[in-house]
């Protein structure tokens, strides 16, 4: 459980007191950035833990993020 400190509490407190950017929050939008104009579909993959540690892996020495890697080996395939 993640517990909130007074400290925090009043950090934040004095934030919102002192008001906020609308056009900076506005700008930052909301959820995760789209890739592309299509809507896209969520997938659910079961994996080992063995081909779960090998994807990260593999995702690291590339630098991507685990979606990232799945999306190319996939591109990959289908070329």
């Amino acid at each position: 459980m993640f517990m909130v400190s007074e400290e925090q509490i009043q950090k934040w407190a004095d934030e919102a007191e002192a008001g906020y950017d609308v056009k900076e929050l506005k700008h930052r939008g909301r959820g995760r950035p789209g890739r592309g104009a299509e809507p896209m579909q969520v997938v659910a993959v079961r994996l080992t833990a063995e081909e779960l540690d090998a994807l990260d892996v593999a995702a690291a020495k590339g630098h991507m993020s685990r979606s990232e890697a799945i999306r190319a080996a996939l591109a990959h395939f289908a070329a």
